[in-house]
């Protein structure tokens, strides 16, 4: 079995002021290419489909045409909705579109019925979770208080195993959170770059990786960088750039490898970046004139300036060079001297 790990992507959402529909339907085009060329069974979606819990008409028929390919090309799609989506208009029709081999989870009981898939050694049990807010999910546990993201998560994950066990198949989870591990700290300032924060929700609930742990594999998302918690619990990122945190980052996803006794092996497959982020730090005229610089005219462009004094029109000026200059940043290297008093 082989399953390629998507996540976060974010239909909708604006780079700088810039919309980044073009670079998204160029990368959600190849995908079924990828599929093809690399035998995957199914594709999976780790929530955040959509920017925004109201997306526009037009981003419905990218992501029609995206699942469309997917399944033409001979995959099976599993999709799950994150906290940017709007789960009752994403899971909309979804009874219907199963039948057809896309399979939108955003009940959020709906783990307890897992998408099976079938290859030569049996069955592969997929249980998508969506995202969970705890306020809005009491009724799967009324008996208990799991007030924070962390608790509600662990729990579903342990009746997961529990279902797991008793079905005795391999098993895949998808769920879309802030996981580190919790060995590690430090990790989570590293994890945290590039997110989006929840501001009804006070931040970012971190969940402990260890509460994915007893299933062959889990596909996470909502980092928008790729990530390697342990062999077997990753994060793909976004499949294109929507931040300059993110420059230096590569945009793709896990091909992730199942054979008779569960989790094999995940190897990275890249997806195409239409036009490169550059982070560029000088005074205005070394960047205006420098050689070095000639490489990035047709990136994306965050400039940091170091003159002394803040440059007139430097934005205008920028673009003369780079036409896709995003954003300036101001960080003087010395400052002006102070005038002096008698």
């Amino acid at each position: 079995m082989r399953l390629l790990h998507t996540s976060d992507w974010h239909l909708g959402r604006s780079f700088h002021g810039n919309s980044t529909l073009p670079q998204l339907r160029e990368v959600l085009g190849v995908l079924p290419q990828i599929v093809r060329e690399h035998g995957v069974d199914a594709v999976l979606v780790a929530g955040d489909v959509f920017d925004h819990a109201a997306p526009a008409a037009e981003l419905y028929g990218v992501l029609a045409h995206a699942i469309r390919g997917i399944r033409d090309a001979g995959a099976t799609v599993i999709v799950s909705s994150g906290n940017h989506d709007n789960a009752a208009r994403l899971g909309f029709q979804s009874e219907w579109a199963a039948l057809g081999g896309v399979h939108v989870v955003t009940r959020g009981d709906a783990f307890r019925t897992p998408v099976t898939l079938t290859d030569e050694f049996g069955e592969v049990d997929v249980f998508a979770i969506p995202y969970l807010e705890p306020m809005l999910h009491t009724t799967l546990y009324p008996d208990e208080k799991l007030r924070s993201h962390a608790a509600l998560l662990s729990r579903v994950m342990d009746e997961v195993r529990a279902l797991a066990a008793a079905r005795g198949n391999r098993s895949v989870v998808m769920s879309h959170c802030f996981a580190v591990n919790s060995s590690a700290p430090e990790a989570v300032a590293a994890a945290g770059e590039g997110l989006v924060w929840d501001l009804t929700a006070g931040g970012i609930d971190v969940v402990p990786a260890e509460a994915f742990n007893g299933v062959d594999y889990a596909a996470l998302g909502h980092i928008h960088g790729r990530s390697t918690l342990t062999p077997q619990i990753r994060y793909s990122g976004a499949p294109v750039h929507f931040s300059f945190s993110e420059a230096a980052k590569p945009r793709g996803g896990w091909l992730v490898d199942l054979d008779a006794d569960g989790y094999r092996e995940a190897s990275w497959v890249d997806l195409p970046v239409q036009r490169p982020l550059a982070r560029l730090r000088g005074s205005i005229d070394e960047l205006l004139g420098d050689d070095q610089f000639a490489v990035h005219e047709a990136s994306w462009v965050e400039a940091t300036l170091t003159d002394t004094v803040r440059p007139i029109d430097s934005m205008r000026r920028l673009r003369e060079r780079f036409p896709y200059c995003a954003h300036i940043e101001f960080a003087p290297a010395t400052l002006p001297d102070a005038p002096q008093t008698t």
